[in-house]
Formats: C-alpha cells, sequence, structure tokens
C-alpha cells in the first residue's frame, strides 16, 4: 500500500520540485533584467574626506543618474582597508553592495599582514577608475639631483640616508623598498602617521628624500620647496615634463602607481557586471570625474572587468614578491 501511495505521489512531488526550479530561476532571471531597483552602496573601506572617499562621491553622484536609483557611499575604514573589504565579502551578491577596492587590500596586504580574513581572488573586479604615479622628491637644499647622485651616495655611505614614507606597506614605503632592491642601496625607512606628517617632514628638510602622490607633491615642487628627481609611471609626466621616469633613469622595475578602482562580491552575476562596468565607464567619462583625475597627475583607469582583473593579478605577483624577498611584515 505504502509503495503504490509513494509511486502515485512521486509525479506529483517531481512536477513541484521542477515547478520550484523553474521559480527560483525565473526570480532571479527577473532580478538581473531589474537590476537596479533600489539604493546601491558603495563601500569605501577608508576615512570619510581623503582622496579615495572624494573621488568616489564623485563618481556616485553621476553613477546615481546613470543608474535612475540612489547610491550612497558607506565608509568603512581600519586596517589599511581590510575591514571595509571584509564586509564587501559578506554582502549578498546582488549588485547592490560594492566596493572601492585598491592598492593596499587588493595586492599588498594578503602578503604583509599575519591574517587576513579574506581573499581578494575571490572578488569580481568592475574597472580601473585610476593609476597613481609617484614621484621621489628631495629638499630643496639636498644636493641630489638626479637618482644617479641618491645611488652614489646610498652606495658611498650604505645606511646614512633615510626616506620617509606614511606607514608601513603603503604605495610610499613599498616604492622605496623597491627602488633600494633595484639598485642594491640600503637606506632607512622613516615611517609617519598618514603622508601630510611626512610631506611636512620632508618639507622642513627632516628627512632627505621621500616618495609621495605626485598630485600632492605637485604644489611643493611648483614653489620650488622640494625637488623632484623621478617619477614612478611608465611615460614623463604632463604635469613634470622636465622630470625623467625610473626607466629612463635605469631602473625599470620601479614603475609604481597607488590606484584603486570597483569590485563586487562572489557570485555575483556576470550580467550585472556588465551593467554595473558600464555605468561606471559612463560616469568616469562625465567632466566632473575625468578632470578630478586628470588635475591630480593621475592615469585615467577604463576598460573592461577582465582587464582590471589581470591589473590586479599582476599587482599581486609584483607585490608579494617583493613582501617575500625583503621580509616586510606588518605585526
Amino acid at each position: 500500500m505504502f509503495k503504490q501511495a509513494f509511486n502515485r505521489a512521486a509525479p506529483a512531488l517531481a512536477m513541484a520540485a521542477i515547478t520550484a526550479t523553474v521559480s527560483v530561476g525565473t526570480s532571479a532571471q527577473e532580478a538581473v533584467a531589474s537590476f537596479p531597483s533600489k539604493t546601491v552602496t558603495i563601500i569605501v573601506p577608508f576615512a570619510a574626506g581623503g582622496n579615495t572617499d572624494v573621488k568616489t562621491r564623485l563618481v556616485a553622484k553621476q553613477l546615481g543618474d546613470i543608474l535612475k536609483q540612489p547610491v550612497i557611499v558607506d565608509n568603512r575604514p581600519g586596517a589599511s582597508g581590510n575591514i571595509g573589504i571584509e564586509l564587501l565579502t559578506r554582502a549578498a551578491p546582488d549588485g547592490y553592495t560594492i566596493a572601492m577596492g585598491s592598492f593596499g587590500p587588493l595586492a599588498v596586504n594578503p602578503w604583509i599582514y599575519p591574517k587576513v580574513n579574506f581573499d581578494p581572488k575571490t572578488l569580481v573586479p568592475i574597472i580601473l577608475l585610476e593609476k597613481s604615479p609617484l614621484v621621489l622628491s628631495v629638499p630643496a637644499d639636498k644636493p641630489f639631483k638626479t637618482i644617479a647622485d641618491v645611488v652614489a651616495a646610498a652606495k658611498a655611505k650604505p645606511g646614512s640616508l633615510n626616506i620617509a614614507n606614511a606607514g608601513p606597506g603603503g604605495a610610499h614605503h613599498l616604492s622605496a623598498e623597491l627602488f633600494e632592491s633595484a639598485a642594491g642601496i640600503d637606506m632607512v625607512g622613516v615611517p609617519f602617521k598618514g603622508g601630510g606628517p611626512a610631506a611636512t617632514a620632508l618639507l622642513a628638510g627632516q628627512v632627505d628624500m621621500m616618495f609621495e602622490q605626485t598630485g600632492a607633491a605637485l604644489p611643493s615642487i611648483q614653489a620650488g620647496k622640494i625637488r623632484p628627481i623621478a617619477v614612478t609611471s611608465a611615460k614623463r609626466l604632463s604635469s613634470m615634463p622636465d622630470v625623467p621616469t625610473f626607466t629612463e633613469a635605469g631602473y625599470p622595475q620601479v614603475t609604481v602607481s597607488n590606484w584603486m578602482g570597483y569590485v563586487a562580491p562572489k557570485g555575483t552575476p556576470p550580467a550585472i557586471v556588465a551593467k554595473l562596468q558600464a555605468a561606471f565607464a559612463k560616469a568616469m567619462e562625465h567632466p566632473e570625474v575625468k578632470d578630478r583625475i586628470l588635475s591630480q597627475s593621475n592615469e585615467f583607469g577604463g576598460g573592461s572587468s577582465q582587464d582590471f582583473a589581470t591589473f590586479i593579478d599582476n599587482e599581486s605577483l609584483k607585490w608579494s614578491r617583493l613582501v617575500k624577498d625583503r621580509g616586510i611584515k606588518i605585526e
């Protein structure tokens, strides 16, 4: 009796399962097709008011107009960006929560922190916003005029020169480590709590040199307070056409940018990623956004999601090798 009842019920159960599966599949397709239908949140893993935050708010303003939905910025600073990116990995993969990903948390932090509670490789890249090259500068009263001068002085007295940075693990610090490795020299790194204090020490002549964001250093360079020695961009910058690149100086390894772009959680549907990529690309072309990027001597991003994914992979490989070779750690 039981067997007969089960046999009669089996087709009905199978049909119910198929109907449920179709219903779920249809709902998922409808969610993708209707995206976005509510507020989109962009996590910025750094404090409000900084460069990353300001740029994202400019982009968010244009993105909201394009998507025809509110786009809000949620600042979640801490641990050099790790806290905000970890929060992203816990978000629903539906396109409504994305984040500003950057140099530190996506390509460096996993290699220098003893524990990071996320894997950058699981994130879904959307688009690269910008690449920000750095410039190596010295106080105006220092004798160094070229990279050759710096290398010669460092080799003559190893450990006699010092170089400021904005804190361990940042682009300023790692650019110096990369330069030392490429040139075979030994300098003393002087960490400060942020780029501002480090730049102040440079202006006061308390340190011998510093790698600094070109946009941040430009006013002091133009005022003659510090002297630019070389830039880390692949080509000379239009804002400093007389300043050579490290490649021209014989150190092509020292090609560095402090970059940022947008990423989504693992499992975000490709169709939604494509919609976001197209919307971001359009938002970035807005004059207010584009002018802000280019006026700071930065390189404009863009490109496909795959382009950004490949870029992140290359950056991760580059910095993981340096961190291992130099024994760099943050306790």
